[in-house]
């Protein structure tokens, strides 16, 4: 079963939170540059950095190449890295949420409710399990989805094929990591500090840009503290 796509406004993303039991002492922002003097603007902490980009055969192209270079040289994942694929059509928007949430558990503090009971449950999953369980058990989070979904500015038909792509980075254990549900791991990106997260995360995006020069269909968003 395909979802509504999820828009990447942060209204509706920080509605979605904040129904699935996330504090509003945290919320999704715009982030309108990945320039130093723009991420200086970005509210902190920030605890994620999603991107949006479009689907191009350069997405793809680089993602099998990406996998191939690292199943042959291998890399490093923290075991403390949640991660989950994606098994449903059109729930990337959801997903990227679901692992700036879960990979920040530490500091986010979940009331009890379905959203609580889905990254408790699902801690000694795999990956592909953890997909699964979101599609077959998690009916709240999908009824959430939906409704919200239905919010955006953009007329929505939930089998209309979608050619953006939601993925998230966060810290962990001194690394960068890029989590994209279509992928077969998580990416270590290499050295970074809960400090530096948001400007080690743009450094990758901008390489997302460049590898799509004639696209200007990105859109940056950070999870951070809420301003007071």
């Amino acid at each position: 079963m395909a979802w509504f796509p999820l828009e990447s406004n942060p209204d509706v993303m920080n509605k979605f939170l904040q129904k699935l039991g996330v504090s509003e002492k945290w919320n999704i922002v715009d982030v309108y540059g990945l320039e130093s003097d723009a991420l200086a603007w970005v509210p902190k902490p920030v605890l994620s950095v999603i991107l949006l980009f479009p689907c191009s055969d350069s997405y793809y192209n680089h993602s099998t190449q990406q996998c191939n270079e690292i199943k042959e040289k291998g890399q490093v994942i923290a075991s403390d890295v949640f991660f989950l694929k994606q098994v449903v059509s059109n729930a990337c928007g959801t997903i990227a949420l679901i692992h700036s949430v879960a990979n920040n558990t530490d500091k986010i503090e979940l009331t009890d409710g379905k959203f609580k009971e889905l990254l408790d449950s699902s801690k000694d999953l795999s990956p592909e399990e953890r997909g699964e369980l979101l599609q077959k058990v998690a009916a709240q989070i999908m009824h959430v989805h939906q409704e919200l979904a239905q919010e955006g500015q953009t007329e929505l038909k939930p089998n209309e094929a979608v050619n953006h792509h939601f993925i998230a980075f966060v810290h962990k254990n001194g690394c960068l990591y890029e989590l994209d549900g279509r992928k077969e791991f998580p990416i270590n990106h290499g050295p970074s500090t809960p400090e530096t997260l948001l400007e080690d995360a743009a450094r990758v995006c901008k390489a997302f840009i460049d590898r799509e020069s004639d696209d200007i269909n990105f859109t940056v968003l950070a999870l951070t503290a809420a301003e007071a």
